[in-house]
């Protein structure tokens, strides 16, 4: 298998090295193996949320907009939820829902409307323009985090994936 030109033999050193590097000095029984897998998810997370959020704001939404365009888009068709269905997949309280349907409505990418089943209840509905939107900001999107990954081979970007499921499996029970 022949290397590709950004991947090293060697293992590149990282803030995480170093930050293990000083506990090892001050604290040398402390087994850092947890903080060698964390530090690092939690400096990808903020990084690629950096990058993510620059990459929505081409469209003028926000991360967090885009997750309440996207569950609507995921839906499928007729890009249709309650108020409540939203909140429960993107885990907002109501209230933080609804300032996030105000501006996505004021910008006119979805509308409220009656629920024709349920009297007291609301719709939430993609508008021709905010299904527009999605698609294209969903693209632009996933161009950032493959771009990310270009420095993995697709063997390692496939394990990666599994571990972290693996993981994430592990701390949602």
């Amino acid at each position: 298998m022949t290397e590709r030109p950004e991947q090293r033999s060697e293992p590149r050193e990282d803030p995480v090295d170093a930050i293990v590097a000083q506990w090892a000095a001050v604290r040398p029984e402390l087994d850092t193996a947890a903080m060698e897998v964390f530090g690092r998810v939690f400096r990808l997370a903020r990084a690629m949320g950096d990058r993510m959020e620059k990459a929505y704001a081409r469209f003028g939404i926000s991360r967090g907009e885009f997750d309440a365009l996207a569950v609507l888009r995921r839906s499928g068709e007729p890009y249709t939820l309650s108020p409540r269905e939203l909140s429960a997949t993107l885990m907002l309280t109501t209230g933080g829902m609804t300032g996030r349907l105000d501006k996505l409505e004021r910008a006119g990418l979805l509308r409220r409307s009656p629920d024709p089943h349920d009297r007291r209840g609301l719709q939430v509905t993609l508008t021709d323009r905010g299904l527009e939107l999605i698609d294209e900001a969903v693209g632009a999107g996933l161009d950032v985090q493959t771009r990310a990954l270009a420095s993995l081979d697709p063997e390692s970007s496939g394990q990666l994936a599994g571990l972290l499921r693996d993981l994430l499996a592990g701390t949602e029970k």
